[in-house]
């Protein structure tokens, strides 16, 4: 995490401390993912609800790639995706119609991760979907959803049905599409969204070699996905996990934000 002075120091002034730690928390996170693959040029999402405003979201601006996110230039918007306050770039139609649909029906979900990378989107294209056959699916057992195709996702009528198709889930594979993870905060959601794209990875390795594979009893699954939390004795595994992908992808506060006068 970053030094809460240099936050402060860094901060817009008339910005909230509470929503401009969040903003480059978030922004962190995207340059994690564009430093690890995970994004799709200007496409697709992670937004994070601001809790200090009911119904209001970050999200990334429309038409810069990842790495140009900075925790200045996230948009906050409403649950009908209309910009809160000032606003440099447009909205991708699509992040609004899939992400407010869960912001508003999950009161849990407050960070939301979608992805289009090349083995979640292999195995949204199986008919039986994830295997629950390697260590890191076995984590996810339980608690994975689906929801069919129905074209590129830009109408809200298809809102309640995604909602529906979610369910309780932390995990929604989008049929023929991409991966869909939700969390009650940031960093659990990077831990779903890491273990599910892991499962999905090893998946299409594992069924391109030859032989069957070994299942894993039902038992063993019951286990992992209760258990996994016994990991860390100080009970912060999500946190530990998201801030040492920050620090592997080499990122400072000076990365994330915008220069300020006589600030970096």
């Amino acid at each position: 995490m970053f030094d809460e002075g240099d936050l402060a120091a860094a901060r817009p002034e008339g910005m909230e401390p509470e929503e401009w730690r969040l903003r480059v928390q978030l922004a962190a996170c995207y340059r994690v993912f564009h430093a690890r693959g995970w994004s799709e040029e200007i496409f697709n999402h992670i937004t994070l609800s601001v809790p200090s405003h009911a119904g209001h979201y970050l999200i990334n601006p429309f038409g810069l790639h990842y790495g140009e996110v900075t925790a200045n230039n996230l948009l906050k918007i409403d649950l009908q995706g209309n910009p809160v306050g000032a606003a440099d770039y447009p909205v991708n139609r699509a992040g609004f119609v899939i992400h407010s649909a869960i912001h508003a029906a999950r009161e849990d979900a407050h960070c939301i991760m979608h992805t289009h990378h090349t083995a979640g989107v292999a195995v949204s294209c199986k008919e039986e979907g994830l295997k629950f056959n390697n260590f890191y699916a076995a984590f996810l057992s339980g608690n994975v959803s689906y929801h069919a195709f129905e074209g590129i996702t830009v109408h809200p009528g298809e809102q309640d049905r995604l909602v529906q198709s979610l369910g309780a889930s932390n995990c929604l594979i989008l049929r023929n599409h991409g991966l869909l993870v939700t969390g009650r905060s940031l960093p659990e959601a990077f831990y779903f969204n890491y273990v599910l794209q892991r499962a999905c990875e090893v998946q299409v390795m594992a069924d391109s070699m030859a032989g069957a594979n070994t299942p894993i009893p039902a038992q063993a699954l019951e286990v992992s996905s209760r258990d996994v939390g016994l990991t860390d004795p100080d009970n912060d595994l999500y946190a530990k996990l998201f801030w040492a992908a920050v620090r592997r992808a080499g990122l400072g506060l000076h990365d994330l934000v915008e220069p300020r006068m006589g600030i970096f």
